[in-house]
């Protein structure tokens, strides 16, 4: 498996108040198989799709978290990442460190708040499957300034960007070398609680989202937007169990 670009999502893993509930949830909301690490990685657990890996969950580890999904982008090196982001306005949550012999990660928060991630691969890659039904296919910036986001995150990764609209309402596409890895979607208008948080969502492919939403429905999660056609496809927004947030989109 080639090493995936920096800047490049390349991971997603859930924190969670139920590991036990969530890996029940996820694994028969994608047909994810999960394999459960050992006591050196606190019980973190890798899922798997047709035996490739393709995200990862684990408890709550701090004192008011809440469950949520985290994205990772891809580092050459995570320390030079650490000082980018603090030269240029964010903040370093956990300090790089090596885990074990798979990687080195650390975690931030950009300048309006929203957390982020990025691993150094050693062992383990990133996630060896995308684009594929229960795969990670987009991962999207939610951010009420939309300009400083443009600025951060150009200069963190060397991203480029083309402007365009989702709904109405501004959308910047994340390019690396022309090739779109990321987007930024306004938090504007009625649609967006006010105590909603700026926030990185992932997006998993599945077949058919209509279907898709009504499974995880009956699986015990919510359906927080309910099926819609955008450009890309049609998308729903959902809630697992635990309140973590994620999108399904049908390309």
């Amino acid at each position: 498996m080639t090493v995936p670009a920096p800047g490049v999502p390349t991971w997603v893993d859930l924190a969670t108040a139920d590991l036990g509930d969530a890996t029940r949830f996820y694994t028969e909301m994608f047909g994810w198989t999960a394999e459960v690490s050992g006591d050196d990685f606190g019980g973190y657990t890798t899922f798997l799709l047709n035996g490739l890996q393709v995200a990862g969950a684990g408890p709550l580890f701090g004192e008011g978290q809440q469950t949520a999904w985290s994205t990772y982008f891809a580092a050459g090196d995570a320390d030079v990442v650490a000082a980018r982001v603090e030269a240029v306005g964010g903040k370093v949550l956990v300090a790089p460190f090596d885990v074990m012999d798979q990687g080195r990660m650390a975690a931030f928060l950009d300048p309006a708040g929203a957390p982020f991630s990025v691993w150094e691969p050693g062992m383990m890659r990133g996630a060896e499957i995308f684009n594929a039904p229960g795969a990670l296919t987009w991962n999207e910036l939610n951010t009420r300034d939309l300009d400083g986001a443009k600025n951060f995150y150009a200069l963190v990764f060397d991203w480029q960007y083309q402007d365009t609209s989702i709904g109405g309402l501004p959308y910047a596409l994340c390019q690396l070398s022309q090739q779109p890895v990321a987007g930024f979607q306004l938090m504007a208008g009625a649609g967006w609680p006010d105590d909603l948080l700026p926030h990185w969502l992932v997006y998993f492919a599945v077949g058919d989202c209509d279907a898709a939403a009504e499974h995880a429905h009956q699986l015990g999660g919510r359906v927080v937007h309910g099926p819609t056609t955008i450009a890309a496809g049609r998308y729903a927004l959902l809630e697992d169990p635990q309140g973590g947030r994620f999108a399904i989109l049908a390309p």
